[in-house]
């Protein structure tokens, strides 16, 4: 069952209550490369990106939201670290949300306000703790990164912005290791009812990350913790929104648009099961109709592996048998994928 948590709101999007889980990435564009932050942001909200954060270092860089505003409709959050003027120059710039550390900004008034600012225009913050920077005390009082320690800072840093009558607030504590950032986001869950956002920080490279990604956000949403997720991975945005998707999807999720399935395929197989089925993903991207489209590699067990999709195929020998919910229709010769798409086109759903 999903954890209920409070509703906030960022821009156009809620999240936390019954809101859909929001999927959203980080820009990596060079600060002062505007131009290049705002190109980056289109591609991402063309991929789906339901919110994006860029890194705002200095007040002069807060021209960078306005750019982004400007461009883009999905909200736009402000990474912050230590200058609370960059925090209070993206307010006035029109951003979404800010991700700062309370405790990391100096003085209870800078925290003061931060806090009056976000909140007379409405805007929430997130509180972002990290596993590689964890205060000196907590850290010392702990000996290591544990789970407990994590919800200590967060739960610390709350604090600070309750004491000021803020609490539009989301979390996230992350880690490089999974199993404590499972345990972490448990534990924090039944301490506070704000909103969470889920992600394994430092998670890798493609390959690693989205195996690290997929375990911990994919395992934290099946419990029903999470209410918006970014997949870390030291690869292009993208592609972390496109498995953010992906996890989503696993995890039992709805999320628009078709689910490609294919079997590993065996001795029996006789067409190319895997670039054809990357081919109809590709094919597919963009098509909002809700479907399961399966690509199996024989006729002996492919439909009947596969009964649970919409459409698909079965392969052959140089061709492949059309099967829509179950049912055989013909066989598929020369241009498979093209006539397996037009199919999915027809579809009456």
């Amino acid at each position: 069952m999903r954890r209920q948590t409070k509703v906030v709101r960022i821009g156009s999007i809620s999240i936390g209550g019954d809101n859909p889980v929001a999927v959203q990435s980080m820009l990596n564009v060079p600060i002062a490369d505007v131009a290049g932050n705002v190109a980056q942001a289109r591609r991402l909200e063309a991929e789906g990106c339901q919110i994006v954060r860029v890194t705002v270092p200095t007040p002069a860089d807060a021209v960078v939201v306005r750019a982004l505003k400007d461009a883009v409709s999905m909200p736009i959050v402000a990474d912050i670290h230590f200058d609370y003027k960059a925090a209070l120059a993206c307010v006035d710039a029109g951003v979404d949300k800010i991700r700062i550390n309370p405790g990391n900004i100096g003085s209870d008034e800078r925290v003061r306000e931060v806090a009056r600012a976000c909140r007379d225009n409405g805007i929430p913050i997130r509180i972002g703790v990290n596993g590689g920077s964890l205060e000196k005390d907590i850290l010392a009082k702990y000996g290591a990164v544990t789970p407990e320690a994590l919800v200590e800072s967060a739960m610390y840093h709350v604090a600070l912005l309750e004491k000021h009558d803020f609490d539009d607030i989301v979390i996230s504590i992350k880690s490089s290791n999974v199993p404590i950032v499972m345990a972490a986001y448990r534990l924090l869950s039944e301490k506070c009812p704000y909103p969470l956002h889920v992600g394994v920080t430092e998670a890798g490279t493609y390959r690693m990350g989205l195996i690290k990604s997929a375990m911990g956000i994919g395992g934290l949403l099946m419990e029903g913790i999470g209410d918006t997720i970014r997949v870390s991975l030291t690869d292009a945005p993208e592609k972390e929104v496109r498995a953010g998707f992906d996890i989503l999807r696993a995890a039992g999720h709805h999320v628009p648009g078709p689910e490609v399935v294919s079997c590993p395929t065996c001795g029996r197989t006789n067409i190319n099961v895997a670039q054809i089925a990357t081919e109809v993903e590709e094919r597919l991207r963009g098509c909002n109709k809700s479907i399961k489209v399966a690509v199996m590699g024989c006729i002996v067990n492919g439909p009947g592996e596969a009964k649970g999709a919409d459409i698909g195929i079965a392969g052959g020998k140089d061709c492949a048998m059309l099967f829509v919910r179950g049912e055989q229709k013909r066989m598929l010769r020369g241009d498979i994928v093209g006539q397996l798409c037009d199919e999915i086109e027809k579809l009456v759903l």
